[in-house]
């Protein structure tokens, strides 16, 4: 049996079938509403597949057509999507890896949507790689037109459904993708993918009172900030070190180049390897807490 909930807990479920064909997404839709540069995907039998609570507590948005992606209402996580009766692919749930609590015995068999894929993240394994679905999987993703920027030199950044949205007034100084257990939990992911800028460089364009604030109980400083809509994750302002963590897959202009590390690679995915010359670290960054 594989278990997976969300960060707060509140919506749990578990699968007793086999899982397969685990992909990393790198569409825009993935990346806005895990805040990441990838999300991973994978499925397992429907029969197989039971939620064990908090069913009530999943919200949904409509992204596509007849597509809808499910979220905690409470802490943003994302969570499966059970397909109803007679939809196309009924017969199986695509999980968000991320939120598993146990390892499901298989490994990422490619990148999907690597046409889409965010300018400031270089793949740097080896698996497969497709513009789109893989050949004979799949339809079309369609993008959206971005808005036009308000001033000149700003970073834009939105959420999926577009009812929040932000500027940044300086360039990110640093990327850092976290592997501990919160990052993964909270972002449904591999890992989280945040920026930093300072208080006074990140300005709301619209949409601040439209988030939702989650801070963990039984950690001194963690929590979400999430579109209530969309459950896309948006920037946290108000952490006690002055900077404010934003989530890179919520940009929508390139940043450039940044500076990169990787923290807490000793609380991995069991699923997910580590690759390229980045610096990692097994937990904090040395100087850093």
């Amino acid at each position: 049996m594989v278990r997976g909930s969300c960060l707060c807990g509140d919506v749990a479920w578990e699968a007793t079938g086999q899982f397969d064909l685990m992909s990393h997404c790198h569409c825009s839709m993935c990346r806005k509403t895990h805040g990441t540069a990838f999300a991973t995907w994978v499925a397992t039998e429907t029969s197989g597949f039971r939620m064990v609570r908090g069913g009530d507590g999943v919200a949904r948005y409509e992204s596509s057509p007849g597509f809808q992606r499910c979220f905690c209402a409470r802490c943003g996580s994302s969570v499966p999507r059970v397909p109803g009766d007679g939809e196309p692919g009924g017969e199986r749930v695509f999980v968000p890896a991320g939120c598993l609590d146990d390892d499901p015995g298989v490994r990422p068999l490619s990148h999907i949507f690597v046409g889409s894929k965010a300018p400031w993240f270089a793949i740097s394994d080896d698996l497969p790689r497709f513009d789109a679905y893989p050949p004979g999987i799949g339809g079309e993703v369609k993008r959206g037109a971005r808005a036009p920027a308000i001033r000149e030199g700003a970073l834009r950044g939105s959420c999926l459904c577009g009812a929040v949205a932000f500027e940044l007034d300086a360039k990110p100084a640093l990327l850092v993708h976290c592997h501990c257990s919160r990052c993964r939990k909270a972002r449904a992911a591999a890992h989280n993918s945040n920026m930093f800028v300072r208080e006074g460089e990140l300005r709301w364009v619209r949409g601040e009172d439209h988030v939702t604030q989650f801070e963990l109980p039984e950690a001194d400083v963690f929590g979400t900030r999430f579109c209530s809509t969309c459950g896309s994750m948006t920037p946290r302002p108000g952490e006690q070190s002055g900077a404010v963590p934003v989530s890179g897959g919520a940009l929508d202009d390139d940043p450039g180049d940044l500076p990169v590390i990787r923290i807490f690679c000793g609380s991995k995915a069991p699923w997910f390897e580590i690759t390229g010359d980045q610096p990692a670290f097994d937990a904090y960054a040395p100087g850093r807490s």
